[in-house]
């Protein structure tokens, strides 16, 4: 794991521009351009958000692994994860999330990371459990995709937890 850099941009564009990764994200990913990917890896990095790239043994980007909405206040943390479907079942995501876990809980000190998911995602539901999420609540018509309302459903681990 290590932060975004420029080189990663066309590679993030992949998993940008394909429509079953992108299905239940509201952001339209399909519209990033090249110029757009850069800017926001130039901006990834802040107090309130920490992309990172989660790569090869060739420093190839394989996906991102993110904190997001860190709040000091509440030592808490919003978690976002997308992996190239190269990088799909091979262990890159949860080894990344690992790393970004202990990161969370030990470099900023946080206490909770939480996420939520689209409640017919039962595939990412199974991966985030692995990774020693818990289930804490669902969210009825949470989401609004292309005109049409989604359950969401909200996972948490706290510190003690990992």
């Amino acid at each position: 794991m290590r932060k975004l850099e420029l080189k990663d941009a066309p590679l993030m564009l992949e998993w940008m521009y394909d429509e079953e990764i992108c299905r239940g994200f509201q952001y339209p990913f399909a519209e990033m351009t090249l110029e757009r990917a850069e800017d926001f890896i130039r901006h990834s990095f802040d107090e309130e958000n920490q992309h990172f790239a989660f790569v090869n043994e060739q420093d190839e980007y394989l996906g991102t692994v993110s904190l997001k909405h860190i709040s000091h206040v509440n030592d808490k943390a919003e978690y976002a994860v997308v992996a190239r479907k190269c990088a799909q079942g091979t262990g890159a995501a949860q080894r990344a999330t690992e790393e970004l876990l202990r990161y969370a809980f030990t470099e900023l000190n946080l206490n909770k990371v939480c996420l939520s998911v689209l409640a017919e995602n039962v595939r990412a539901q199974k991966f985030y459990e692995k990774c020693g999420f818990k289930r804490e609540g669902l969210e009825k018509d949470a989401v609004k995709i292309n005109g049409i309302y989604h359950d969401h459903i909200w996972y948490g681990i706290v510190r003690r937890g990992v």
